[in-house]
């Protein structure tokens, strides 16, 4: 029976990863290392090693004995005050899993990163796995820096001690199952109709359950060292909120207006929120990610690990289904 550590299980991602190892494979066990309450406790074929990914005794134990490492670990924010958290999440507990990966055998090492370390302009341009780090870009936004370091440090540990890692990068994530909100919260504004205007921007997403799928393609046929993006379909803003409008009933923002004005406006109607005593649902980091664009070209994902996404409706469908049925 082979047996594979996830770190981040209780994540969004994460969930979806480790049902789907379970229902695929009756030859798999799974080990999750994770700080407290999850849904696996008296699950079949599931181990929990309780603990902290900043914790090194508490990760040497979880990663001894294991065939391969899924490593999820870390969270989303656009908070920039929470940059230092961000750094020790995703550098420190790399270096912790790697390290410790390195001293018990080296398995396979799956690092999940951010499609945004690369896929980030101010113009339409379709990035690849090839593409450079996006520094610039990336500067304004700690989430995403963290994500760079993250991967130059894991790929580190493959080309000098030869750890066989493979860093898989996905997109906006979308589909159900989004408890905490990590991916889903803007299209929970759309549907509370807390979005006021068309962003100039474009995004790239994918279902999660598809980037669940592609993770274990990675783990069994990836090359290590190597990128993978994933991501399903690039897309304007204002067409991916008039498919959320066509799916949901809900009639999406129609007014489009230069980032300068979206901004004047946002603060205006901050204001107002304030004055009323109610919290204005967009931050400004979110209202400056949404007039860039995030676009790649997912070939090598495809042709490698053989991601065939579903289609867009689907997973659009499925998240305003969740999202209405639960948040």
């Amino acid at each position: 029976m082979k047996r594979f550590l996830v770190t981040g299980a209780t994540g969004f991602l994460g969930g979806h990863l480790v049902d789907k190892l379970l229902a695929q494979r009756q030859d798999v066990q799974v080990r999750i290392l994770c700080r407290g309450g999850n849904r696996w406790t008296s699950a079949d074929r599931v181990e929990i090693v309780y603990g902290d990914i900043l914790d090194v005794a508490v990760v040497e134990r979880a990663t001894r004995g294991v065939d391969g490492i899924f490593h999820m670990a870390g969270f989303v924010t656009r908070d920039r005050s929470r940059s230092s958290e961000l750094f020790d999440t995703h550098i420190r507990g790399t270096k912790n899993v790697c390290d410790s990966a390195v001293r018990n055998g080296s398995p396979r090492v799956v690092v999940t990163s951010s499609s945004g370390t690369v896929a980030a302009s101010r113009v339409p341009v379709l990035h690849n796995e090839d593409s450079p780090f996006a520094n610039e870009v990336a500067a304004h936004w700690p989430y995403y820096l963290s994500k760079i370091y993250q991967e130059k440090l894991a790929l580190a540990f493959h080309e000098h001690q030869g750890l066989p890692v493979i860093i898989v990068s996905p997109s906006l994530l979308l589909g159900p199952g989004d408890e905490r909100l990590s991916s889903t919260a803007d299209i929970r504004h759309f549907l509370n109709r807390k979005i006021p205007n068309v962003p100039a921007g474009g995004l790239n997403f994918i279902d999660v359950r598809d980037a669940a799928t592609a993770l274990i393609s990675a783990m069994e046929t990836g090359v290590s060292g190597r990128r993978y993006l994933i991501g399903a379909y690039n897309m304007r803003l204002k067409e991916f909120f008039a498919m959320l409008e066509r799916l949901s009933g809900v009639k999406a923002p129609k007014l489009e207006m230069p980032e300068s004005w979206s901004r004047t406006g946002a603060h205006v109607l901050r204001g107002l929120y304030k004055i009323v005593g109610r919290e204005f649902p967009l931050d400004d980091s979110t209202a400056e990610m949404a007039y860039h664009f995030w676009y790649f070209d997912n070939s090598r994902a495809r042709l490698e690990l053989g991601l065939n996404p579903r289609p867009a409706e689907e997973t659009l469908r499925d998240t305003i289904a969740y999202l209405r049925g639960n948040l």
